[in-house]
C-alpha cells in the first residue's frame, strides 16, 4: 500500500502570504499528524475498508507512509512498529477488538475504487 516514491511536502514556509519558518510548518504538520492519529484511534467504528473506499487511504496506509518517512531518513522501522504507533496497540489487538468483515458491498467498491498508491 506504500507509494513507491513519497510526494514532497509543499513548502508553505516559501510563499509569501505564510510567515512560517520551516521549523513552524514541520511543527505543525507534526500536530496535525497527531490529531489525525488521536482522531483515528477514536473513531475505531471506522472501518479501514470504509476509509480506502472514500478516501483512498486507511490506517495502514498512513502507518507505511510513516515507515517510509522513517526509512527515508535512515531510521529502521519494523511494519509492526509504525502500524502500533498509528492504532495505538498491537494491530492484532485492534483487529480483534474492532474490525468487522468486509460487505460484500463494501468489497465491491473496493474492487471499483482500488487506490493507484500501492
Amino acid at each position: 500500500m506504500t507509494d513507491a516514491s513519497p510526494q514532497p511536502t509543499p513548502d508553505l514556509a516559501s510563499k509569501p502570504e505564510t510567515d512560517l519558518t520551516k521549523e513552524q510548518q514541520t511543527e505543525f504538520e507534526a500536530a496535525a499528524f497527531r490529531r489525525l492519529v488521536s482522531h483515528l484511534r477514536e473513531r475505531s467504528d471506522v472501518q479501514n475498508i470504509d476509509m480506502m473506499n472514500l478516501a483512498g487511504f486507511c490506517r495502514n496506509c498512513l502507518s507505511n507512509w510513516y515507515r517510509d518517512a522513517a526509512e527515508g531518513a535512515g531510521v529502521p522501522l519494523s511494519k509492526e512498529v509504525s502500524r502500533e504507533i498509528v492504532y495505538g496497540m498491537p494491530y492484532d489487538e485492534w483487529r480483534n477488538l474492532h474490525q468487522k468483515d468486509a460487505s460484500d458491498a463494501q468489497k465491491a467498491a473496493f474492487e471499483t475504487n482500488k487506490p493507484k498508491h500501492g
